[in-house]
């Protein structure tokens, strides 16, 4: 993949507020708004993937290509791993690493984990037409997670899918409430929010599965936010679309064994 503004490439030379700068320059580049031409049904995966050793028999195929992606840490390094899906088969995996220059700094995620990522894309032969990303796109202080800000910097189509809520407030409440699976919930900008209106819709949680008896166990749902190049609701439909009986979608759920093999390996 090439990159298509390498000015957003994460530095960790910046100091925060030069950071920050840079993530309300990526949100104005940033589209939320659907310029692709993909469909739910286009990139669905109905069963879970077993076989992730690439195939030959769908890299030259027809359909969209999904790319996972997801980050791992080993000692000072991050290692990220990228991995192409095509009609519901892997067809490359492509590894990327980086040294750990910044600690954690909630809303400075990309600027921590994003150099692993272009170095595992800058490695893909394939071209994806999504980018799924393990952490938020929209919902982020400056609409700039690290879903936006992969994808602006490829100018690729992505998404977020967070295990947690940034920022933002649903506009019904969520925590402690049996969702039914497939059940989503709109989530709105707020004061924490400051380079939106509030109410604006800017993702959603969504239930990508669920137990049939609340009163012993539940599910938690994901977070969902567009990144680049996708709207809110064209998103989640996609999401839902290559969730195959587990919580993570398969595109970033193979990604997260992947990478925790990787870490573990070397």
């Amino acid at each position: 993949m090439d990159l298509v503004r390498p000015g957003y490439l994460p530095d960790p030379a910046l100091d925060a507020d030069a950071m920050e700068a840079m993530q309300r320059d990526i949100a104005a580049d940033a589209v939320f708004a659907d310029e692709h031409d993909l469909t739910p049904s286009a990139v669905a995966i109905d069963e879970p993937i077993r076989e992730t050793a690439p195939s030959q028999a769908t890299l030259d195929g027809g359909g969209p290509v999904v790319v996972g992606i997801d980050q791992a840490f080993r000692e000072e390094e991050a290692v990220s791993v990228a991995v192409a899906i095509r009609g519901g088969r892997v067809i490359e995996r492509a590894f990327g690493r980086a040294p750990l220059e910044i600690p954690y700094i909630p809303g400075l995620l990309a600027f921590r984990e994003g150099a692993a990522i272009a170095d595992a894309l800058d490695s893909l032969t394939v071209a994806p037409d999504l980018l799924v990303c393990d952490g938020s796109g929209r919902i982020h202080y400056r609409e700039a997670g690290i879903a936006t800000h992969v994808g602006v910097l490829f100018d690729v189509p992505s998404l977020g899918v967070a295990k947690n809520l940034l920022c933002g407030t649903p506009v019904e409440p969520v925590e402690d409430r049996y969702m039914a699976a497939g059940e989503r919930v709109a989530i709105e900008a707020n004061d924490r929010v400051e380079t939106c209106p509030n109410g604006t819709t800017i993702g959603h949680f969504y239930q990508s599965r669920q137990y049939e008896n609340p009163e012993r166990r539940h599910v938690n749902p994901l977070v969902v936010s567009p990144g680049h190049r996708v709207a809110t609701g064209t998103a989640t439909d996609l999401v839902a679309a290559t969730c195959a009986g587990y919580k993570l979608p398969e595109p970033t759920r193979v990604a997260d064994a992947d990478v925790g093999e990787r870490a573990r390996e070397e």
